[in-house]
């Protein structure tokens, strides 16, 4: 028999419950009218992903159970399962799913597994369920369960196949980070042809802070055939046909009313999309930059543009998120700042036709050397003279930030933020860190796929060319303070990403020397990542709720020499 079941993967924002219940409804009635049987939802979809706190809020829990109720009295000839937060008379919290049909709350399940990683704190808020709650729609038994149910090996979903249920829907937030689409389509197969059961996964979409959400839902037949797939980065609604067996000897724990089917309806089934390692993650920069500006009520960004290639990076983010008429690029170049990176930040921003401001910062220099000269007498050029530029061009463009309400965008990467090559109230200044996980020789990939995509050389060729240079002190390159870049981010993928120890580390070719010194810059410069903004996660382990070294820090792992002796 042929099922036909929707999967509504939609940008859910945090603490808007009115605004999710309407988007819900919305999707629900889209559904109804393509003739499917049943449509889920992603994971607290009614209240966002992840509410973190506003749990502890009573009130907001509360007005969370009563718009779910207003809701489901609008549900009319289909079955919807909703992600919400639940409560128990004695006040514990659940991560639950609604099943709402005829206009009533018909059952409700309890999330199992509850992740307490990576970015997961769900053991500080929730309850786990133990309940498997297989239900019948129509002539099918199915079951639900949600998010980590399905990644864990003899979950849930065993009980749920034993108890008869041939279609299982995980409703999912699952944060985006390279590579993550293949892990759960392998997953999902392997549980299908497990159990004997079709399975159903509807992930949520759309930026929220540090996370981002790539959608990508997915249908797999019980013989882990791969039937439809949602959009990644894109509200969709998924429509497939499924054939379920009947099976016997079932054991119902609740009973739905059959939906109406509408013969007439077009079957809206999600065209495949594949995408590069680097158009994929480009997509979710620019996904997390426009949720992140948008949810929060900003009309404009700005950016320091350097002529460099990381703030060309960002510029050219920024303009596929929120139009090239809300970004505003600000050049301050001093003595040290050479014609070539000048004139790269001007051309760069009229390729992007984006607004420009130059302001030489020299005057504002000079003033304070001759502020401080006195009290630095004796003492060469050096560091604080080369952060003072950096410090006076963030307290620039924190102005016109405070001026005009544009959210000011940073412009470090990666391999800056790991090593603590930036400056603290300078060109860390500002409200959303764009390329916070991107490594710099990810950072030239992105940006010659940003100009393969647009078919042209919007950001200039000199720019991948020229060595990288703060251009802080005459003739300066990042590599008088800092390995090759090839070499820096292999080690960091290792220490940061893999959490290899320095001494396996030092085992390992090329960079083996290196070593001792990046493995101690990334420990030390800790109490900088701290004071850095939000930036979107996009790797297994990014700076911010997925790393939290110690502030205060006197362990100094051993390592071993290159040669291994």
């Amino acid at each position: 028999m042929a099922f036909r079941l929707a999967l509504a993967q939609i940008n859910a924002t945090v603490g808007d419950l009115p605004g999710n219940r309407d988007k819900i409804l919305e999707f629900v009635s889209s559904a109804r009218a393509a003739g499917a049987s049943l449509v889920a939802f992603p994971e607290l979809a009614l209240t966002g992903y992840p509410p973190e706190d506003l749990l502890l809020k009573t009130h907001f829990v509360a007005e969370n159970l009563r718009l779910l109720r207003e809701l489901a009295s609008s549900v009319q000839g289909i079955t919807a399962v909703i992600g919400f937060v639940d409560r128990s008379r004695t006040g514990e919290l659940y991560n639950a799913a609604a099943l709402v049909a005829g206009g009533r709350i018909c059952g409700v399940y309890h999330k199992c597994a509850l992740p307490n990683y990576s970015v997961f704190d769900e053991k500080r808020y929730f309850v786990p369920g133990d309940s498997p709650q297989v239900f019948r729609q129509a002539d099918t038994v199915a079951a639900v369960n949600i998010c980590e149910d399905l990644w864990v090996d003899d979950g849930i979903y065993v009980r749920q196949a034993r108890q008869g249920a041939r279609l299982i829907v995980n409703i999912s937030s699952s944060p985006y980070e390279e590579g993550k689409r293949a892990q759960r389509i392998a997953l999902l197969r392997r549980r299908a042809l497990a159990t004997g059961a079709a399975w159903a996964y509807v992930n949520l979409v759309g930026g929220q802070d540090e996370l981002v959400f790539d959608g990508a839902s997915l249908v797999v037949s019980r013989e882990g055939r791969l039937l439809a797939w949602g959009r990644q980065f894109e509200e969709d609604l998924v429509c497939c046909d499924v054939e379920l067996s009947s099976g016997t000897k079932k054991r119902v724990v609740l009973t739905l009313p059959a939906s109406v089917s509408a013969q007439s309806a077009r079957l809206l089934l999600a065209r495949p999309v594949v995408l590069k390692a680097e158009a994929e993650i480009y997509q979710a920069l620019v996904t997390g930059t426009r949720d992140y500006v948008r949810k929060n009520g900003f009309q404009k960004v700005l950016i320091g543009l350097s002529g460099g290639i990381d703030s060309a990076l960002v510029a050219a983010i920024a303009t596929d998120a929120v139009g090239k008429e809300n970004v505003v690029a600000v050049s301050m170049p001093t003595r040290f700042n050479a014609g070539a990176t000048k004139g790269d930040a001007r051309r760069l921003a009229r390729a992007l036709g984006i607004e420009f401001k130059e302001i030489s910062i020299e005057p504002l220099f000079k003033a304070f050397l001759a502020v401080l000269a006195p009290h630095f007498k004796g003492h060469s050029f050096g560091l604080a003279e080369e952060n003072l530029q950096s410090r006076i061009r963030g307290n620039l463009l924190m102005a016109f930030s405070n001026k005009f309400g544009w959210l000011l965008l940073t412009t470090g990467n990666k391999s800056e933020m790991a090593t603590g090559y930036c400056t603290l109230y300078g060109d860390m200044s500002g409200g959303y860190a764009v390329i916070k996980d991107i490594l710099k020789t990810r950072v030239y990939a992105l940006c010659e796929f940003f100009n393969t995509k647009e078919g042209r050389e919007v950001i200039p060729r000199s720019v991948f060319t020229r060595p990288p240079s703060a251009e802080l002190r005459p003739g300066q390159t990042d590599q008088d303070s800092l390995p090759p870049y090839p070499v820096l981010d292999a080690l960091l993928q290792d220490y940061v990403e893999a959490h290899r120890s320095a001494d396996e580390m030092a085992r390992r070719k090329p960079g083996g020397e290196w070593t001792a010194r990046v493995v101690s810059l990334v420990d030390r410069s800790e109490y900088k990542r701290r004071q850095s903004p939000p930036g979107i996660k996009i790797s297994k382990c990014a700076f911010g709720k997925d790393w939290r070294l110690p502030l205060t820090n006197h362990y100094r792992p051993r390592i071993a020499s290159a040669s291994g002796k």
